[in-house]
């Protein structure tokens, strides 16, 4: 209970609840970082980010096909583009306001799979196996992934009438239940 509180002093609370979660996830952060600096040299260190990239554009796919964007086209096959490389691109056909931000967006559901194989692999007590060190190289590429690219952002931008209709909803509700802001201090 002692160390909760220390803890609790100098970091978030998810960090000290979770701090073996956190802990195994660090060789994979680690390797993420190398894969990234050495994908800048070469065309060849690539390889190491084709599952990520994989699970990237598999998940614009599969949130544009629940919202209706109709993905018709996926590719995994890095490309020069300019000065930089575009590792795959998923088209989609109907994007609209209300469905561009989950789909151009969705990529933020890969740190999920991190999370959850970490939490796999420490929840009956942490010790060390050689397949950790397998799993660290498969979730690196997977921390790589889940950011948006520039483009996702892009495309994203045009859910902005979506944020005003939340915004607007949630001005509308505060006088009618302010029970419900109770988190929100004057």
């Amino acid at each position: 209970m002692a160390f909760l509180v220390a803890c609790r002093a100098v970091a978030p609370a998810f960090a000290c609840q979770h701090g073996d979660l956190l802990l195994y996830l660090v060789p994979s952060a680690a390797l993420a970082l190398l894969i990234r600096l050495l994908a800048g040299t070469h065309p060849a260190f690539f390889i190491f980010t084709v599952a990520g990239t994989i699970c990237h554009e598999l998940a614009h796919f599969g949130v544009g096909w629940l919202v209706g964007a109709r993905p018709t086209g996926l590719t995994v096959i890095p490309r020069r583009s300019g000065r930089s490389w575009e590792l795959g691109s998923v088209t989609l056909t109907r994007v609209r306001w209300y469905n561009a931000a989950p789909a151009a967006l969705a990529p933020f559901l890969i740190v999920a799979l991190p999370l959850v194989v970490a939490r796999w692999r420490t929840v009956p007590g942490w010790t060390f196996h050689p397949v950790d060190l397998l799993i660290a190289f498969g979730l690196a590429p997977q921390m790589l992934s889940f950011w948006p690219s520039a483009v996702d952002w892009c495309v994203a931008l045009r859910s902005w009438p979506y944020l005003l209709v939340i915004a607007l909803l949630l001005a509308l509700a505060w006088p009618i239940h302010p029970s419900l802001f109770q988190f929100v201090k004057p």
